[in-house]
């Protein structure tokens, strides 16, 4: 009688493991810069456009875990084991978001530069590796820097790199978000003086974290990160199918702590 049980409760077992793997929410991990990272007190109002990619999500669906880190490059990113902790962690059905750049192509800053070749070999190495684990990679090139001369015309400062991306998202067939683009178009559409509202510009005594004042174009204001996070949403909607069937139907609540926009 015992042993028929167990013959009996055998599927129903194996039906409510598969539907509790099926319900578990998917988790979106960012591996990337300062341009996506989460913020220490001391460092506001910066802001990482991936703090706000959580509001466009409920937590019982998927929930984004932000491994990011202000100056790191592909190369530090994977010495410092932050890419492995990323790795070990992923289960089937799970997003990896990937954005780098920014340092990889700061030639004069040796402690993170990566040259163009391994910078590539890197991102390949991410695609491979999340996709091992059964995981869905997406590419992202890197954010554009506020970049405006005398007359205010825009000029761009990433060099190669973004391009490597796109190179490796065609080869490897992964999903691609153009950050690069995407910003670009937000940055010629405000303009060279407008544009300052999306990065940090304070004047001195502005921010007790900054009482002498700072020009930033390459950090964002809360303002800048919710339209990048914005922009990401756009790309997840056009080229993530997946994971665009978990987005908010409506419009993202506003975050915790603040009321309504």
């Amino acid at each position: 009688m015992m042993r028929t049980s167990r013959i009996l409760l055998l599927p129903l077992l194996i039906l409510l493991a598969a539907f509790a793997v099926a319900e578990r929410p998917a988790n979106i991990y960012l591996a990337g810069d300062s341009t996506i990272a989460q913020k220490l007190h001391s460092r506001r109002p910066e802001t990482g456009w991936g703090e706000r990619l959580q509001e466009y999500f409920d937590v019982d669906r998927a929930r984004v875990q932000n491994h990011a880190r202000n100056g790191r490059s592909t190369r530090t990113f994977i010495e410092e084991g932050r890419w492995q902790a990323i790795v070990d962690d992923l289960r089937a059905g799970d997003f990896v978001f990937i954005q780098f750049g920014h340092n990889d192509a700061s030639v004069e800053k040796t402690d993170r530069y990566t040259p163009p070749a391994d910078y590539r070999r890197n991102l390949a190495r991410f695609v491979a590796e999340a996709r091992a684990k059964g995981a869905t990679p997406v590419l992202m090139t890197p954010v554009m820097r506020r970049r405006f001369d005398e007359s205010g015309a825009f000029h761009d400062a990433h060099g190669e790199y973004p391009d490597l991306v796109r190179a490796v998202a065609a080869e490897m067939r992964v999903p691609l978000i153009d950050m690069h683009r995407k910003s670009e178009r937000v940055l010629r559409e405000y303009g060279s003086e407008r544009s300052k509202s999306l990065f940090l510009h304070l004047a001195p005594g502005e921010n007790a974290n900054y009482p002498q004042g700072l020009r930033d174009d390459t950090h964002f204001s809360p303002a800048g990160a919710e339209i990048m996070a914005a922009l990401a949403v756009e790309g997840i909607r056009e080229s993530v199918p997946a994971l665009a069937a978990l987005l908010h139907t409506g419009p993202p609540p506003p975050p915790a702590g603040t009321t309504p926009r």
